[in-house]
């Protein structure tokens, strides 16, 4: 395990939206540069940033254009160089988003593939053989573009061609093994990406769609796996400390194919939504919900995978605000949670200030139903929240228009508020090492509420108890799984100091009355 990483806390940053400095309603690199205080004091020294790179912004710059250059909308290569400089100087590191399985059809790679005579490039995509035959068994495909005899396959967008890797198990003439020269000349390719950024001093990549690559009967990702084996090869060899997250959602394959980390998703088996996002969430103060699948499918996971970090964001670019679900008071727990289980912790911009979802706007950049989620950062009561000099409707994307919608300003002066107790979680992980993200979990009780879970690592046990639901609780802790005798309350989020009582032992079992919306964290003492 990289050093870095064992302490790593991210921020996701989407850079369209986070700080504007040029006044054209569009944030950039200069304006992360000016925030990196700011969230080195949210207690994060890890970011990870959105596409960045030249685009024409079909998909929010998930449409790469050119992986060598960035988007002159956020500054210069020399700008982003410089981001990451800054960021080291403050013990941070940064993450760029990295997308391998296809690029935009105005990328040059495209462009000489679809050319009809043969070239380096034909065999970069996936091409069928004839225009009357698609590609539709594998993937959609886009035909009639050029005079190239053959339908393009596309990984997502129409204006998203994918890059062949090869198929696992080609059953058609247009289909190439993964060993063929066209897929390890786009496996080399993608090395050569690597390479241009980690020695500009890039830390590292998330990767999007990291399961998307191999086609052809991979159901059971075997090819993407040793795919991405030969890249944690490259990777070790060439730049040991660089790190790799996967968007993959399912940390059994993910890591044993060489991610470093894998991001559990609102989409696949991970059970994520039912904590944060559906009808009736676990964190909601109805006391409706149940996180019993997520957490058998995440210790399935672990046993699974024992080596890599299972990553629980708060949200991401792609789902709904959390505050679409839960208020700032539901989050707190949500957060708790977040913030005391093992795994690197990614926080996405703005939700710790419980930024809302803004409903009813126009689709932008591809963002469709995510475009709510997408909004500008909310700095302050300045025009625009202090994202930007622009005028309103030159912004990126319309802001949250409630005249009481949150900033971080307001809230860094409110000890109770969302934002501080981000810093408090933030800075209780940081300084006990049973709660770091490398440290063990054992889980007490999942099955209603509270949930609760002991955290442990070298001599250090702490028992976390969180009862988000109004209703009081109880919870019956097994004595043998217990180092101690005293159980030392070291957080407390509750209305009342007086929210736990130790109801005596009995058959062996320490009942423990928790009140509705309280979380705790106690030490265990010898």
């Amino acid at each position: 395990m990289h050093d870095w990483l064992a302490n790593a806390s991210f921020y996701e940053i989407y850079p369209q939206s986070f700080n504007d400095t040029n006044g054209d309603g569009i944030g950039d690199f200069q304006g992360i540069i000016e925030k990196l205080d700011y969230i080195k004091s949210l207690g994060c020294n890890a970011i990870w940033l959105n596409p960045c790179f030249d685009s024409p912004f079909g998909d929010a710059g998930y449409d790469v254009r050119d992986y060598k250059l960035v988007a002159p909308r956020y500054g210069t290569n020399d700008d982003l160089v410089r981001l990451f400089d800054e960021a080291h100087a403050r013990g941070m590191h940064v993450l760029l988003d990295l997308v391998p399985g296809h690029t935009s059809v105005e990328h040059e790679w495209f462009k000489a593939s679809m050319k009809a005579e043969t070239n380096e490039y034909t065999d970069r995509y996936i091409w069928s053989d004839s225009i009357w035959t698609n590609t539709d068994s594998v993937l959609p495909s886009i035909r009639g573009i050029s005079d190239r005899d053959g339908c393009a396959a596309v990984n997502f967008f129409s204006s998203q061609p994918a890059l062949n890797y090869g198929f696992l198990n080609p059953k058609e003439s247009w289909q190439q093994p993964m060993d063929a020269p066209g897929p390890m000349a786009t496996r080399e390719a993608m090395k050569d990406v690597m390479r241009f950024w980690l020695d500009k001093g890039c830390d590292g990549f998330r990767v999007d769609m990291a399961h998307s690559m191999v086609k052809g009967d991979d159901e059971d990702f075997s090819g993407t796996v040793s795919l991405w084996q030969d890249f944690r090869a490259f990777w070790d060899a060439e730049y040991p400390e660089a790190v790799f997250v996967s968007e993959w959602g399912m940390p059994d394959k993910s890591l044993k194919g060489g991610f470093h980390m894998d991001f559990l998703l609102h989409f696949g088996p991970s059970h994520y939504n039912d904590l944060f996002r559906c009808d009736e969430p676990f964190f909601s103060s109805r006391g409706k919900g149940s996180a019993k699948e997520f957490v058998e499918t995440y210790l399935a996971n672990r046993a699974k995978a024992p080596e890599g970090l299972i990553c629980i964001p708060s949200g991401n670019h792609d789902m709904d605000r959390m505050a679409r679900y839960l208020s700032p008071d539901e989050m707190k727990h949500a957060l708790t949670f977040l913030y005391t289980m093992p795994g690197a912790p990614f926080l996405y911009y703005g939700d710790e200030i419980g930024m809302r979802y803004v409903e009813g706007l126009t689709s932008k950049e591809g963002g469709y139903n995510r475009t709510g989620a997408r909004s500008p950062m909310q700095w302050n009561a300045s025009e625009n929240a202090g994202f930007s000099t622009a005028a309103a409707e030159n912004l990126y994307i319309p802001q949250d228009p409630s005249e009481d919608r949150p900033t971080a300003e307001d809230q860094d002066g409110d000890m109770t508020s969302l934002l501080n107790h981000v810093r408090r979680v933030q800075a209780l992980r940081a300084k006990h090492p049973a709660l770091g993200n490398n440290g063990d979990i054992t889980f007490i009780n999942y099955e209603g509420y509270p949930l609760s879970y002991l955290r442990s690592a070298d001599d250090e046990q702490l028992l976390v108890i969180i009862n988000p639901g109004s209703e009081e609780a109880r919870l019956f802790v097994p004595i043998e799984l217990l180092d101690g005798v005293a159980l030392v309350p070291i957080a407390i989020m509750s209305d009342r100091r007086e929210c736990i009582d130790y109801e005596g032992v009995s058959e062996q079992k320490l009942t423990i009355r928790v009140d509705g919306c309280t979380s705790v964290v106690l030490k265990v003492k010898k």
